[in-house]
């Protein structure tokens, strides 16, 4: 198997994209840190891990929380002493609204989740990464990164934009550790990510962008799985991209080059 003796940290791995990398990176053999504010969840996923043969770590935060931060990675610094690979999934799709009807909490949930959230991951895991290199993946998006159409989502754009920016400069700044970082921008995925969406007046803000034959060119308009991402995932965690980094990775079926 490709990761075996390999330690990884999943966030927001208690469903969606986390869930299915987090099976899927421990299918290949690498034991999981598992992180997300949904005790339920992510306790149901750390057994799935453990019938698959592996360690599963279940951590319960927020990862907008620098206590909870902190405590989650004390506790993996005890459990592993070290981590190999750090998927910085988790986020919010957050309140979608022109931009005088979002308000400044709206904004600040959205940036202190996905912004935020993503540095106080980096910034505790980097540490247990530099003594033997390893791989970060941050969930980036097509939208702030390719597409600007999505009605209402400058909030969530914006962080997404900023997601990117960040795995570059951590790419150049880590390189010297052998630590890799990049960015992967799914398009439409099947996930649990809608069900953290607020939309309000969207229509105000919305510019036409129809295509009456499907918006996914390659899959004729269906969206991607979970899986699709974790397969990617597993990748950019493995020895096969050692040479990959610094790099946004659009995983959408050709959706961003249409609209």
């Amino acid at each position: 198997m490709a990761l075996t003796g390999k330690i990884a940290l999943v966030t927001g791995g208690g469903s969606g994209l986390g869930k299915a990398s987090a099976l899927k990176l421990a299918a290949e053999g690498a034991d999981i840190a598992l992180l997300s504010r949904t005790m339920e969840e992510v306790d149901a996923v750390a057994l799935e891990i453990n019938r698959l043969g592996r360690k599963a770590l279940p951590l319960y935060a927020d990862i907008s929380d620098v206590a909870d931060m902190q405590a989650a990675f004390d506790q993996i610094t005890e459990t592993f002493g070290r981590l190999d690979f750090v998927f910085a999934n988790a986020g919010i799709n957050g309140t979608w609204a022109p931009i005088e009807d979002l308000t400044v909490d709206d904004w600040d949930r959205t940036i202190n989740v996905n912004l935020r959230g993503t540095f106080l991951t980096l910034h505790h895991a980097v540490p247990l990464m530099k003594a033997r290199g390893g791989s970060i993946v941050i969930t980036s998006s097509i939208n702030g990164t390719r597409t600007f159409t999505t009605a209402g989502a400058s909030a969530y754009s914006t962080t997404k934009a900023g997601q990117l920016a960040l795995a570059q400069m951590a790419a150049l700044e880590l390189a010297k550790h052998r630590i890799r970082v990049n960015a992967i921008c799914p398009g439409a995925i099947e996930s649990q990510i809608d069900e953290n969406t607020e939309l309000r007046n969207v229509e105000k803000a919305a510019e036409p962008a129809h295509y009456p034959d499907g918006d996914i060119p390659l899959t004729d308009g269906a969206p991607g799985k979970a899986e699709d991402v974790a397969d990617l995932v597993c990748f950019l965690a493995s020895d096969a991209s050692r040479h990959i980094t610094g790099t946004p990775i659009w995983i959408d079926g050709a959706q961003s080059l249409l609209i």
